[in-house]
Parts: structure tokens; C-alpha cells; sequence
């Protein structure tokens, strides 16, 4: 295991969560950084990590090389908690913040209470205004934490969309707004598509999402000079419909620009961060740094690199050694444990990458009967348990199984340990003798993945 005090002395990390990370992402000022002239081949080093899918204007390389840009990102406050999926975009408003451009967050506290339709297969249950306030408070924290909103020229703007949809008049909106949007180019959107042909369809409300979207675009352009917007993959359409929007009604000579990065997935074809509880989130108080540094920790041979490039800031040809000595020897999971070490400092500072880090040590050790803090865990009565617990039901509960079948097959493929001991196919519960003199039991799948079942009275 890599000394800690060693990687936070080499990279002058903070101590703590709750302020702005520029120290971890560059051995520079922070200030003297963010301050600085754009960045050239910015481009280049954002296609060598793999953040790059498309761009609406070749003109785009040229520009973030040349022009101070001003650039924005949107998140719907669906959430109390942005994700690991989300770092994806919040790491790549950083990039481009050190290379000398100003991001702006833009929190859909209007668009939120509609949904975007992108990547979903059915309708998104609305949110009331109380919970989107709740949301919205939680994400305005968190930003704070990942962009530097005091850094002169560059610093980052985080507005809010319900400041100027909420009080859009319908007809008028519809009138002024909406008759640029034609037909054929709105039902042409992949995601539109995908709804219209499956069997819940699509409501207006969503339909007209993108219109709402491309009217942000267009604000922003017309009250900040925002000419870029990033996003995912499955918001190229969107940001195109504004880039469309801002041509139409506009005789600005300089075009609105998009710029889309790839769906970050695992190799097996999974979500980043989709884990058997559910998102792996970036609140510490929902998910511990200990799920979230073993999260990383066991991602697959194939992705630990890839992720390496796209959530680090490590420089690329540090990542390459790393990658040369991991091939060598995959046993040792280089790459995964740098990429654990590198991400959880990021999002639990050095406090929970000790725990983190502690907590793993302590659960390899051979002292398998241990309480831990920080491994997933349930509680059971005793008298539940004298009964006879079921072994596929315990293994679902903990999130060492996705579902009672998947459990079946961990258990017929020899993967379950209870207390360390492999479990026979022809066993299916835990009972009273499985209890340890701390009232714990532990569960295991493979070497890395451990539960704790605590007995109460």
C-alpha cells in the first residue's frame, strides 16, 4: 500500500472537503493558474484522455487555444447529491479553468421541474419545489468544492435557470421562442426517437425540453458572451438545437459553439458509479469513503487506466509508467489502486482517504472477524437469525448481489465466504453459531468484496 503521507506531501493536497480542490489538481499557484492565457493544445490533451466525442465547429480546437472563452455545463437537480458519473463534467469545467477559460454551472432549477428525456426509456417522476430547493442547496455546496469561484477574470459563475424561465409568459415564449424550433428537426433527436418508439412514449412536457435548453444556451450567450457548451454525448442534439436557436435570432458573427464528451462506461457496459446499493454518490454522508475508495479499487483490468486519464489530473505520461508496470504485473493492481488513492483524496480529502485506506488494510488482514466502520453493513435481530437466515436474501441486503438469482450463481460458482470460509452449494442460511463474541458476521464474494451483518437483540 502506497505511504499516504508520502502521496500528500508530493501533491500538496488539501486537508478537507469543503474547499475549492486547485491544489490537487495542479503543483502551480492556484491563482497565478487560473489567471493565466489560454492554453495551447488544450485540445489535443483532452482527446489523449478520451474526453472528447464531437464538436460542433473545427473552429473549437482554435479558439480554446487562442481566446479566453466563457462556457457552460448544465445539471438538473435531480438529486440531493451529484455522482461519480457526475465528475466526468465537473473535472472537465476544472480542465478547462486551469487552461485559462470561465465555466459557468448551471443549476436547471427550472428544467428540473420538467426533465430531459436523454437516456431515459420512460417519463421522470416530477419533483415538488420543496425537494428541488433541497437539491438545489445540496449541489450549490458541493460546486463550491470543485471550481473556484475566486479566481479573477476566470471565476466561476453558478446561476440558476428558474431565474429566467420561471417567469416566461406562454404565449408570448411560444411565439417569440418556439416558432424556431421546426418539426422534423425536434422528432429527429435520437432521444426523442427512442421514446416515441417504446411503449410509454413521450409527453409534450419532455418533448419541449429542448427548447427550454436551447433558450438557456441563448441567454447565457446574450447576458454572459457564453459561446460553448459542454455535455455529454446524449446532449448533442440539445446543444445543437441551441447552437440553431442562437443563429436564428442573433446577427453576432460569433457562432455558439458545442462540445460533447463520451458516456463514461465500464467495459461490461455499465454506468460509472452503478454499484448493487444503488449511485455511488458524492456525499460523503451517503456513500463513506470507504465504499467509494474499494468502488474504484475493483474496477475492472480494462477500464483502470481509461478512468485514470479521464478523472485524474495526474500528468499523461506519469499515467503511461503506471500503465507500463501494471501490464507487467496485473496482479498487483497498480492502476487501480493509484486511480482509489487519486479520487477519493479528490471528493473525501486526506481524512477519508486515511479511513478509506485504514479500513482496507484492516479487512485484508487476517483477522477477518474485525468490525469495520465503513464496510456495507446490515443489522438483523437475534431472534430472526436463531430462525435461520436466509444466505441469497443476506448477500442482496448487504450489496454483494444485485438480486436473490445472482446470488444463487455466486454461491454455485464458490464465491461466498461466510467468516472467511468458502460456503458449499448445498448451504443456504446463517444462523446463531455463524455469530461472532463481537455480534458480527461477515460476508464475503471473491477477495476483495465484504459485508458485516451486526446482531442485535
Amino acid at each position: 500500500m502506497l505511504n499516504i503521507s508520502v502521496l500528500i506531501d508530493s501533491k500538496n493536497y488539501i486537508s478537507g472537503v469543503n474547499k475549492p480542490i486547485i491544489d490537487s489538481m495542479t503543483n502551480k499557484d492556484a491563482k497565478s493558474e487560473n489567471s493565466r492565457s489560454p492554453q495551447k493544445g488544450l485540445m489535443d490533451e483532452l482527446t489523449s484522455r478520451g474526453l472528447v466525442h464531437d464538436v460542433s465547429h473545427s473552429i473549437i480546437p482554435s479558439i480554446l487555444d487562442h481566446n479566453t472563452t466563457t462556457f457552460y455545463c448544465g445539471y438538473d437537480p435531480t438529486a440531493p447529491s451529484l455522482h461519480a458519473g457526475s465528475l466526468v463534467p465537473i473535472l472537465l469545467q476544472k480542465r478547462l479553468q486551469i487552461a485559462g477559460h470561465r465555466p459557468i454551472v448551471l443549476i436547471g432549477g427550472g428544467t428540473g421541474m420538467i426533465g430531459d428525456p436523454s437516456g431515459k426509456s420512460d417519463e421522470r417522476n416530477l419533483l415538488s419545489q420543496q425537494t428541488l430547493a433541497q437539491n438545489i442547496s445540496g449541489l450549490e455546496q458541493q460546486f463550491k468544492t470543485y471550481l473556484d469561484f475566486s479566481a479573477g477574470p476566470n471565476s466561476a459563475l453558478m446561476l440558476n435557470n428558474s431565474d429566467w424561465l420561471e417567469d416566461q409568459n406562454l404565449i408570448s415564449f411560444l411565439r417569440d421562442t418556439g416558432k424556431h424550433f421546426p418539426l422534423g428537426s425536434m422528432l429527429s433527436r435520437e432521444s426523442v426517437k427512442r421514446r416515441l418508439d417504446s411503449a410509454s412514449g413521450i409527453s409534450f412536457t419532455e418533448f419541449a425540453y429542448q427548447v427550454l435548453q436551447a433558450y438557456d444556451f441563448y441567454h447565457l450567450y446574450k447576458h454572459y458572451d457564453c459561446r460553448l457548451q459542454v455535455g455529454g454525448s446524449d446532449q448533442y442534439g440539445n446543444i445543437l438545437s441551441g447552437i440553431d436557436y442562437i443563429r436564428r435570432v442573433t446577427t453576432d458573427i460569433d457562432p455558439a459553439l458545442g462540445f460533447v464528451f463520451p458516456l463514461l462506461t465500464t467495459t461490461s457496459g455499465e454506468k460509472m458509479g452503478k454499484t448493487a446499493k444503488g449511485a455511488l454518490w458524492l456525499d460523503t454522508n451517503l456513500t463513506s469513503p470507504f465504499e467509494f475508495y474499494q468502488y474504484w479499487l475493483n474496477i475492472d483490468d480494462r477500464d483502470a487506466v481509461r478512468f485514470l486519464k479521464i478523472l485524474t489530473f495526474l500528468e499523461l505520461d506519469e499515467i503511461s509508467e503506471i500503465e507500463n508496470k501494471f501490464l507487467e504485473n496485473k496482479s498487483s493492481r497498480l492502476a487501480q489502486k493509484k486511480l482509489a488513492e487519486e479520487v477519493t483524496l479528490m471528493i473525501h480529502g486526506v481524512n477519508g482517504l486515511e479511513e478509506a485506506m485504514a479500513g482496507t488494510s484492516a479487512l485484508f488482514a487476517d483477522d477477518e472477524t474485525k468490525t469495520l466502520d465503513g464496510i456495507p453493513s446490515i443489522s438483523i435481530t437475534s431472534s430472526v437469525l436463531s430462525e435461520g437466515y436466509d444466505l441469497r436474501t443476506a448477500l442482496q441486503a448487504v450489496g454483494l448481489a444485485d438480486s436473490i438469482s445472482a446470488a444463487k450463481r455466486l454461491i454455485r460458482q464458490d464465491a461466498v465466504t461466510v467468516n472467511g470460509d468458502k460456503v458449499t452449494q448445498g448451504r443456504n442460511s446463517i444462523g446463531s453459531s455463524d455469530v461472532d463474541d463481537e455480534g458480527t458476521i461477515f460476508l464475503g464474494v471473491g477477495s476483495r468484496h465484504k459485508a458485516v451483518i451486526r446482531v442485535i437483540d
